[in-house]
């Protein structure tokens, strides 16, 4: 589904549902590098169960126009005009790793708007090296293999045991470049890691927030490991903290396990 989000055509994947204004609504943030399509299987069940979906392409990222957001801020600011031009009062947000970022920004700015938020493999300060910040510049092939090193634990070595052909670290790599590519005029992928590292607004933001909160997060996290999250947790006026057996990219290590801490906060 495609909506008019600040002069730009915004896509958001629906789970193959239409929109239904009785219904509650989540909206999912996709990380640096990612589109829609990481929350497959949770945008999918949540559909099917009830609620409208928006699994949103930030814009310039795969099927969204328009600048990339070139900081935390202003990608917050996107999502509230996202909900009204969607026709949505209020939503719960669920973003992983910038989308976490972007969600608690997002959640502070319109508190009486979100009913709730899972920040899902989330640190704070989300530090990016300046190794990786550069690499993203000059060599982004070679940092694209360096996330994916980073991202994932040991449950996914090539071959990973989902099933019959399934290699998480070549469908991410695959991901990410698919995302790099879609645009042209902009390094997406510098851009995005640029924001994570200079958001400085985490702990201010999460004063405001009035909703509960779901921290979800990796047990192998090395990007954003679960003790980054102490701060933002002492911060929370209703934080619920859940660890799964999984490194960075959580949804494709353990998809049901996100799922179902996902279907049980929300669902609350």
């Amino acid at each position: 589904m495609n909506y008019t989000v600040n002069g730009h055509t915004a896509y958001c994947y629906t789970g193959g549902k239409p929109f239904d204004a009785a219904k509650p609504t989540v909206v999912f943030i996709h990380g640096v590098l990612n589109d829609h399509s990481v929350w497959i299987l949770q945008s999918r069940w949540f559909a099917n169960h009830g609620w409208n979906v928006l699994a949103v392409d930030l814009p310039g990222h795969c099927k969204s126009d328009g600048p990339p957001p070139a900081s935390v801020e202003e990608a917050a600011q996107f999502v509230i005009a996202l909900l009204d031009a969607a026709g949505v009062q209020k939503a719960a947000l669920v973003g992983h790793s910038f989308g976490s970022l972007i969600a608690l920004e997002a959640a502070s700015r319109a508190p009486e708007r979100i009913t709730q938020l899972a920040m899902v493999g989330t640190a704070y300060p989300m530090v990016v090296s300046p190794a990786l910040l550069e690499s993203s510049v000059s060599d982004p092939q070679r940092a694209i293999a360096m996330v994916n090193t980073f991202s994932h634990s040991l449950l996914a070595p090539p071959p990973s045991s989902l099933g019959p052909g399934t290699w998480l670290y070549g469908s991410s790599r695959a991901l990410m470049r698919r995302v790099l590519a879609s645009n042209r005029e902009a390094n997406v992928f510098h851009i995005g890691f640029k924001a994570c590292n200079d958001y400085a607004n985490g702990e201010a933001a999460m004063e405001k927030v009035q909703c509960p909160v779901l921290f979800l997060l990796g047990d192998a996290d090395q990007m954003t490991p679960p003790r980054a999250t102490k701060a933002l947790v002492g911060k929370a006026r209703n934080a619920k903290v859940v660890t799964v057996h999984a490194g960075h990219s959580l949804m494709s290590e353990a998809p049901d396990a996100v799922l179902f801490a996902l279907r049980d906060f929300l669902s609350a």
